[in-house]
């Protein structure tokens, strides 16, 4: 097999625009071997959105010259998944998470599975102890990624039970939420629950101030064919998907590479619907607002699931409750580590 020779690197590439913790990862190194690979590793990160193919040429050079540093197999295996290779993805963050210790990027190992077509692994990985660990963001969009692998398997009203929580509530707005309610109004939508489902989409637009998804567009899609407007829950944009996406900013729900995006990646489903959320195991602040379901898809592996350039974000904990899906699929998958 023929190495990949090394990527050019740009004079501005600077080892020195390296976060703190990473460059204090490669202190075992020379440190002419250790810039070297920092600079490849800035190269990975300025390109990632832009370019995710090369920045995957720069992340497996920093992994061949630094394979036992666990920042450096993290940053090729989202290099990786950003890039839709989902294999090398899934070798490289296991072994991130064995050099490095701690929980990993479970949400994206998750999404991985989906993307490869194994839903059913990803749901064994939310059910590991790692995912047990994961704060706050991380879990929700774990959650995302579950809800996605729920609706791959044919199970619509799982994947709406799996987003419920005490977070759904858009009085108490996090930083998730915009992708939290975009993933619940989606999987609302593909139960058969438009009008929830077009309220959720407002929720998410309202709640997302950094433009992340195309909820807004999504919200006056949804009241047209319903024969509905939105009036009196403003949308705090009025430019179409298409004028954003002409100026730069696209939503992040088309941005992701993998099936667990949470936004709008085929997932199908089947079963009851949930007309009462507290019977399905809602939170009782969710269910006042909604009285059908909700949803998370994702737009290709991922499109709403975890940001693979961030950190993988806790929600619920899928131990501790009945699984959602048992009922719709009469089975669980098999424990897989």
């Amino acid at each position: 097999m023929v190495r990949e020779p090394m990527p050019e690197l740009p004079d501005e590439v600077d080892a020195g625009d390296l976060d703190t913790e990473v460059r204090r990862a490669l202190l075992g190194m020379p440190k002419v071997m250790a810039d070297l690979v920092a600079r490849h590793l800035v190269a990975t990160g300025a390109l990632l959105d832009s370019d995710p193919e090369r920045a995957l040429l720069h992340a497996r050079f920093a992994r061949r010259k630094a394979a036992r540093v666990g920042v450096v197999r993290e940053a090729a295996g989202l290099a990786a998944y950003h890039a839709g290779e989902w294999n090398e993805a899934l070798v490289e963050l296991r072994a991130a998470r064995r050099l490095a210790g701690g929980p990993g990027h479970v949400a994206v190992m998750a999404d991985c599975e989906r993307a490869l077509g194994r839903p059913e692994r990803a749901l064994d990985l939310a059910r590991t102890p790692e995912a047990r660990q994961l704060p706050a963001d991380q879990a929700v969009e774990l959650r995302i990624v579950v809800a996605g692998a729920r609706r791959d398997m044919g199970q619509l009203d799982a994947a709406v039970v799996e987003l419920q929580g005490t977070d759904l509530d858009p009085a108490r707005v996090q930083p998730w939420s915009a992708r939290l309610f975009y993933a619940y109004a989606d999987n609302l939508l593909a139960a058969g629950r438009q009008e929830e489902a077009l309220r959720w989409f407002v929720n998410a637009a309202q709640a997302d101030s950094e433009d992340e998804t195309d909820a807004d567009d999504r919200a006056v899609e949804l009241a047209s064919e319903l024969g509905r407007t939105v009036e009196g829950t403003p949308l705090p944009r009025s430019t179409s998907r298409e004028a954003r996406q002409a100026g730069g900013t696209s939503p992040r729900s088309s941005e992701r590479p993998g099936p667990a995006d949470g936004t709008s990646s085929g997932e199908p489903g089947t079963g009851r619907a949930v007309d009462d959320p507290a019977e399905a195991g809602a939170p009782a602040g969710a269910g006042e607002e909604e009285t059908t379901g909700t949803g998370a898809g994702g737009a290709g592996p991922s499109d709403q699931a975890p940001s693979p350039s961030a950190e993988v974000p806790p929600a619920t904990s899928l131990d501790g409750r009945d699984d959602p899906g048992e009922a719709e699929a009469g089975h669980r998958p098999n424990q897989e580590d």
